[in-house]
């Protein structure tokens, strides 16, 4: 079996004696060849390569970002649903939500033993995990995205790693409080389109989900659509309001151990074929935790069976 191993040396918790670990692991089960990305979108490059060349595994360590990148590096050169490579992660990131979702462990020398175990599992059955993903028009996206506040979020994370600061759960909490109450004092700009319905208009911020949980505080997740999961449809997570004290409700609902994510104020629907958000004037967006710019419009199409993951079997519901 062959196999890229590709590590992001800029990702919050990557270290060269865990990629060393990691290589030497990995050279027991699979021909490996390891390589490091040096600029933005490098990892696209480099997957496009393996699936060209014919490999069978493509590794991530690095964060959520590095692997959206290495999704779309496969499926723009195989397209989604034909034989290409599997993708297998060991985390490196400040949140690794895709690994979490996946049922990977986030600490990195345990997941290299998963790993290991899962490709010993597929010689043993010749089969592959696979899962769907978000056609966002121009690009995959892998577990999320959103236009609104998430995007301006975002947007002043990378901001700050621009500047040399570390990225970590508590600045991104203090970064996501500043940005709702700037986005209170704001006009809610966007209308909602599902299918089936009538468009809602007066929105102010849409989280789309490709999986559960959205994301992590440290080790607590962060839900907005419980149900949706990598075998399911997209969910939707919208608000009409951003009145203060009713999204601070919002937010305790979205920490709990037991999520009922309930609200007056909220639009929330899972299982969803498709959906769009429309805007008058451009809005921050993101996919994936990536920064894309301000647009007035983002298309969202479910993708069943998309892509080959080295991952445990979903858990049952």
């Amino acid at each position: 079996m062959r196999a890229v191993l590709i590590v992001n040396p800029s990702a919050t918790s990557t270290t060269p004696a865990g990629r060393d670990l990691l290589a030497h692991a990995l050279e027991s089960r699979v021909k490996l060849n390891v390589v490091h990305t040096d600029h933005r979108g490098h990892a696209i490059e480099i997957a496009q390569a393996a699936a060209r060349g014919g490999v069978d595994v493509v590794i991530v360590h690095g964060g959520d970002g590095t692997v959206n990148e290495v999704v779309n590096g496969i499926l723009d050169e195989r397209g989604p649903g034909n034989t290409g490579p599997a993708v297998g992660v060991v985390p490196g990131g400040s949140a690794n939500v895709f690994a979490r979702a996946l049922g990977i462990s986030p600490d990195p020398i345990e997941a290299t033993n998963q790993l290991v175990d899962l490709l010993g599992d597929y010689r043993r059955h010749q089969t592959w995990r696979r899962i769907g993903l978000m056609d966002c028009q121009d690009r995959w996206g892998v577990f999320t995205a959103g236009m609104g506040v998430d995007g301006d979020v975002v947007a002043a994370v990378e901001a700050q790693r621009a500047k040399g600061r570390k990225v970590t759960a508590s600045r991104y909490i203090r970064v996501a409080i500043r940005e709702m109450l700037a986005n209170a004092r704001r006009d809610p700009q966007l209308t909602l389109h599902l299918p089936g319905q009538e468009p809602v208009s007066g929105v102010h911020f849409a989280f789309v989900s490709n999986s559960s949980p959205w994301t992590y505080a440290n080790t607590r997740p962060v839900w907005t659509n419980p149900d949706t999961t990598f075998e399911t449809g997209l969910g939707v997570f919208a608000t009409t309001s951003m009145n203060v004290w009713a999204n601070l409700g919002l937010v305790r609902r979205m920490l709990s151990r037991k999520p009922r994510i309930e609200a007056k104020h909220l639009i929330r629907d899972d299982d969803l074929a498709w959906l769009k958000l429309t805007s008058d004037t451009p809005v921050a967006c993101q996919i994936d935790g990536d920064y894309l710019g301000l647009r007035e419009q983002m298309e969202f199409t479910s993708v069943p069976n998309a892509l080959g993951v080295v991952a445990p079997p979903p858990r049952a519901s």
